[in-house]
């Protein structure tokens, strides 16, 4: 089963977290964007097709004059990949959909996908954080947008926040995944509390689960002023026992921010078990996936953030232009780490301050080896004097791991084929999905940007069966969509996962 991820939320969330991690270097407008893969990475197919769907948000969408109520676009999968052809365009105002689309709500701005109700398709659930629930602005809603032959409709249902007045910005943070291995789906749901609330599997299609239950891991909650519990929420199978686990990026609880601490979870015939959790390296985005090929998920955590602050302050297990680590699966769970910069060994380009490399990734098998792939974002990167255009750099997996010596592969709106220019602020890379979109059992590479002032764009680059290529590479503009383009509709800023 599956996440994401980051994950992570819009612009009001993200910038907190860049600024309380790296003293405002990062330059994001966009929402973090989640990642959350089991150890064989499925894809979403909400149509029931076999073919791979993406699910894009356009949180910052105006709906019917509302600022900021936000959208969603379901694109669908089809033997020559994604494009605006065949879609589903969804707000609070589709017929059937809990709410009411308003300025702010953000509509779209973290989801996640599985098959709630166990109809065969996949589902997916949608926060709107910023949702004014009674005579609090940030309460935050969710509902889960339910699948068909025809894709997700405004056929859905409305899950309540249980303790609406202990915290805000309800489901700003979602993973889905079997976290009890009794074959249903789970949904996990954070807020600005450390308390996470993880729905069992069973769901009706009235919304209603197959009970609750809450963890508390050791992370910090949140205040008015920094509302921060996770960062993200991430899925997976890392030890292997066919229980779904939970990786969860926070900030310690010593102090005000503290350090950015990850969390590994384990799934258990009771659900997930905290009192058995293990700390990871940092990273605000998250992935799960086999990447040797052994039988147990990996986890690959991004920091994307620099080596010290602007006062000079060293982050701890930082680097100049951002890092990515993998620590490797075992049956204990997390075992052996190692970090990946944009210096190791032959990966593309050079540590840079400001780079942002691990801002966001994905893993997928885009050569059918059985080894799953890494893609990472560096959304800052600047190209031949064009700040921030961004870039996005593809890792393959191998027996020995992740591969950073030979075959890998960067891509750039520069690079040849690739649609698009260089220019300055696109930030391209600000989500990244690696998902198999064309039915032949390869990996596909879909990347999103922040085109045209904050519109957004989502960029398709089709698996050859062998690596990512241009040949076959498109652009899906919100224009095409059915999406307004008034203000930043931040159209690919996040991907379901």
């Amino acid at each position: 089963m599956h996440k994401r991820h980051p994950h992570h939320v819009r612009l009001a969330l993200a910038t907190a977290t860049a600024a309380a991690l790296t003293g405002g270097l990062l330059t994001f407008s966009a929402a973090t964007a989640t990642a959350a893969d089991s150890m064989r990475v499925p894809q979403a197919d909400f149509n029931g097709d076999g073919i791979g769907d993406v699910a894009v948000s356009a949180h910052g969408a105006y709906v019917s004059g509302h600022a900021g109520a936000g959208q969603i676009v379901a694109l669908y999968g089809t033997a020559t990949g994604v494009s605006s052809a065949k879609r589903s365009t969804i707000s609070q105002n589709t017929t059937g959909v809990p709410g009411t689309a308003e300025a702010g709500d953000g509509f779209g701005a973290e989801t996640a996908y599985a098959d709630f109700n166990g109809d065969g398709y996949d589902d997916l659930a949608v926060a709107s954080p910023w949702e004014k629930v009674g005579t609090d602005t940030n309460g935050g809603a969710l509902a889960i947008l339910w699948g068909s032959a025809s894709g997700l409709t405004g056929k859905s249902s409305d899950v309540p926040d249980p303790s609406p007045s202990s915290h805000d910005l309800w489901a700003k943070d979602l993973a889905a995944g079997d976290f009890d291995g009794d074959g249903k789906a789970d949904l996990a749901v954070g807020s600005s509390s450390s308390t996470i609330y993880v729905y069992k599997g069973g769901f009706s299609t009235s919304g209603a689960p197959g009970g609750r239950t809450t963890i508390k891991p050791p992370i910090q909650s949140g205040t008015n002023d920094h509302p921060f519990g996770p960062l993200s929420l991430t899925a997976g199978d890392v030890n292997g026992d066919g229980r779904t686990d939970l990786i969860v990026d926070g900030f310690e609880t010593q102090s005000d921010y503290g350090w950015n601490t990850n969390y590994f979870v384990p799934g258990t015939a009771s659900g997930l078990n905290v009192a058995s959790a293990k700390a990871l390296k940092p990273g605000i985005i998250t992935g799960i996936g086999d990447i040797n090929g052994d039988g147990f998920g990996d986890i690959v955590s991004g920091a994307g953030w620099d080596a010290t602050l602007d006062d000079g302050t060293p982050v701890p297990d930082a680097a100049n232009g951002g890092k990515v680590n993998i620590t490797y699966g075992s049956a204990s769970g997390p075992a052996g780490t190692t970090g990946v910069t944009q210096n190791s060994g032959s990966v593309p380009g050079t540590s840079e301050k400001g780079d942002g490399f691990g801002w966001d990734l994905d893993m997928g098998d885009i050569n059918g080896d059985g080894f799953q792939d890494l893609v990472v974002s560096a959304p800052d990167e600047d190209i031949d004097g064009v700040t921030n255009t961004g870039m996005v750099t593809v890792l393959y997996g191998s027996a020995a791991g992740l591969n950073v010596s030979s075959g890998t592969q960067a891509f750039a709106q520069s690079t040849a084929g690739v649609p698009g220019d260089d220019e300055k602020s696109d930030l391209f890379g600000a989500d990244v999905k690696l998902d198999d979109v064309t039915g032949d059992g390869k990996a596909d590479l879909i990347v999103g940007s922040y085109e045209n002032a904050g519109n957004g764009a989502v960029t398709y680059l089709p698996s050859n069966g062998s690596k990512i290529t241009t040949t076959g590479s498109r652009t899906v503009s919100p224009s095409t969509s059915g999406l307004s383009t008034s203000g930043t509709p931040q159209f690919g800023a996040v991907f379901a996962d």
